[in-house]
């Protein structure tokens, strides 16, 4: 499988635009995937910078380039902070992270990740990780699972979805993409049922990876990390990660409330670079549907 294949990166010119690359820089991917973000750093760096690239998921090893400039970092990258430690790294010139799932989880049917295959229910970024989707939908109490819909899928009805999950696996466990599809779908508008699943698959993908605790201890990270003048771009894919994200480019945290001393003065460590959201022309949106719904943001350290 060709990188390309593997993933179509996002906003790629744009994001790395962004980063305003020091050739002799050193720099971090955190979301590697298809490795398309990471060799159009590596076009912009010398001999003597580096790339840090981060994926949990063993898959994305096959795209790693052949470039002594470059390491991969096979880990969470909540872990971000430890592992720049551990290669004696203190300080990094820029960072981007390109949110969400890659087109290779969705089009993978085994990794359970879409509703448009019927496969195990699966949806671990790092298959090594103890809890899948099963575990959730069968093993979380009917108050749980309404939390986990509502909260990260911003589902109206979460407690009907929720009690209609209970009463089926007291019957059958759910198991498959299938028969939680099945289940769910009747509570839906037809007009509306598309967007309704993806909002169910994107609730469980989240909880069963973390994502939104993950988020938060890298950009903190980040944030500590980058030196002056750093840069840090992000593409987010839904309203509840853009949202921690604009919260910690304004504040420096996830609640977006900005510290101020004695004197009113803010002291806040990052400065966003734009009022505004980067999203895709209409050449990418016709060549890549999925960066219909990419937002970059993009901030730079005090």
């Amino acid at each position: 499988m060709t990188p390309t294949a593997y993933h179509t990166p996002v906003l790629l010119k744009e994001s790395v635009d962004a980063l305003d690359v020091k050739p002799g820089g050193i720099y971090v991917d955190v979301t590697f995937g298809g490795g398309g973000h990471s060799r159009e750093i590596l076009s912009r760096l010398s001999d003597g910078g580096r790339l840090f690239g981060f994926d949990q998921d063993g898959d994305s090893e096959r795209n790693i380039p052949d470039d002594t400039r470059f390491t991969f970092v096979r880990s969470n990258f909540r872990y971000l902070a430890n592992w720049m430690r551990y290669y004696g790294i203190s300080e990094i010139d820029g960072l981007l992270a390109d949110l969400g799932v890659s087109s290779h989880h969705f089009d993978d049917e085994s990794r359970g990740f879409s509703f448009r295959y019927d496969a195990p229910l699966d949806m671990r970024m790092n298959r090594g990780a103890n809890t899948n989707a099963a575990d959730v939908v069968n093993g979380y109490s009917e108050q749980q699972l309404a939390d986990v819909l509502y909260l990260y899928g911003e589902l109206k009805n979460a407690r009907r979805l929720a009690a209609a999950i209970v009463k089926a696996r007291a019957a059958q466990p759910i198991l498959t993409t299938g028969q939680l599809t099945q289940t769910v779908t009747p509570l839906f508008p037809r007009e509306r049922e598309k967007k309704e699943l993806t909002k169910v698959y994107q609730a469980l993908r989240i909880e069963v990876n973390h994502e939104m605790d993950a988020l938060k201890e890298m950009l903190n990270a980040a944030t500590q990390l980058l030196a002056s003048g750093g840069r840090m771009a992000v593409i987010t894919y839904h309203s509840l990660e853009d949202r921690i994200v604009k919260n910690f480019m304004r504040a420096g945290n996830a609640s977006g409330n900005v510290e101020q001393d004695f004197f009113g003065r803010s002291h806040a460590p990052l400065r966003p670079l734009s009022n505004k959201v980067i999203v895709a022309g209409e050449e990418e949106l016709e060549a890549n549907p999925r960066s219909r719904s990419a937002k970059l943001r993009i901030a730079e350290k005090n």
